[in-house]
């Protein structure tokens, strides 16, 4: 739970560099979030491709679930990352695997999350919009 708490205070740092129209220091937090949260370089989990992402973290890499929601937390500020850079098909891409993500961890999860469900919704609208867009 405390690692959740933490992920949450630098995403949020991550984004308002985003909004402050810093995306290079942006970009460098995150790149440390990777190796800090998940013990991998952030191109370990870039370059995955989305049907790989929960099969083989959860059983080739051991992650947990709440290893899941923290990398879906990263790549929803790549995706973010990547919007404010006006790199749309890559943003779409970040996206849907940050909602893959979210979606699988609470389906596997026992209870329910009103946060998780908003960030799910959230997630929708994004990659809707950006359908139509690209």
């Amino acid at each position: 739970m405390r690692m959740i708490q933490m992920i949450a205070e630098v995403i949020a740092r991550i984004l308002g560099l985003i909004k402050d129209g810093d995306p290079e220091q942006a970009n460098l937090l995150l790149e440390n979030a990777y190796h800090d949260f998940l013990k991998k370089d952030a191109s370990f989990f870039r370059n995955l491709p989305k049907e790989k992402l929960t099969v083989d973290l959860l059983t080739e890499h051991n992650y947990t679930n709440g290893h899941l929601k923290i990398l879906s937390e990263l790549f929803f500020a790549e995706g973010e990352l990547n919007f404010v850079k006006d790199d749309m098909e890559t943003s779409l891409n970040y996206y849907e695997k940050s909602l893959l993500l979210l979606e699988f961890s609470e389906e596997s999860s026992n209870t329910f999350s009103l946060s998780s469900e908003a960030k799910i919704n959230l997630l929708k609208e994004k990659i809707e919009t950006l359908k139509c867009k690209i």
